[in-house]
């Protein structure tokens, strides 16, 4: 188990990102973060645009690690860009993909099947800025379904992985953060602190 820090939660009602990225995103609230998110096992977050439906079931909440965000583009960047519902500082979770993970935000522990990549999309260029798209291959974050009922809270939590990922799965190749032995382990998966003036919380009230 290690400590981690739930950076930001974005719970969104609808589909910001459809059509031709050349029309832009279709409209919406400027800030669709917020400081807690209830988590139902097998749907979702309540309230988001990917719960209780039947063809996200291995996908209905989405996590990044903060460390991933291609700040180098917009030094601003974060879910509001991304779209992801989780972003996490001190774990990789791409590395993980085929795992059980549990975070626990303070409330009791809730556990995630982390099921594939959440691949970064050609939108990434036009809400993060160009060449985002390719900046964040192998790093866009993992597609999760959630096996427990509990509660997300912005702020510090534990995080614990249950069942390490299948051999081959899970596996950086390009763009490691180090070179690793070909099991993911505990260690492994602890994400290097982030310099000074990083993403900060900054959870909509």
């Amino acid at each position: 188990m290690i400590d981690v820090e739930v950076v930001q939660l974005l719970v969104s009602p609808a589909h910001r990102l459809a059509g031709r990225p050349s029309e832009g995103p279709a409209p919406g609230p400027d800030d669709e973060r917020v400081g807690r998110a209830e988590v139902r096992a097998r749907l979702g977050l309540v309230g988001d645009r990917y719960f209780a439906q039947a063809a996200h079931r291995d996908a209905s909440v989405t996590m990044m690690s903060a460390e991933n965000l291609p700040t180098a583009i917009d030094p601003a960047a974060d879910l509001r860009q991304t779209r992801r519902n989780v972003l996490l500082r001190g774990v990789d979770v791409d590395a993980l993909i085929g795992a059980t993970v549990s975070l626990d935000c303070g409330e009791g522990p809730v556990r995630f099947s982390l099921n594939r990549p959440a691949r970064p999309c050609a939108w990434m260029n036009v809400t993060v800025g160009p060449g985002a798209q390719k900046a964040l291959r192998d790093k866009g974050g993992v597609r999760c379904t959630p096996l427990d009922d509990g509660v997300l809270l912005v702020g510090p939590a534990r995080f614990e992985v249950l069942s390490e990922p299948a051999p081959g799965r899970g596996r950086r190749t390009a763009g490691a953060w180090s070179e690793r032995a070909p099991a993911v382990s505990r260690e492994d998966v602890v994400a290097p602190r982030p310099a000074p003036g990083a993403v900060g919380r900054g959870a909509a009230t």
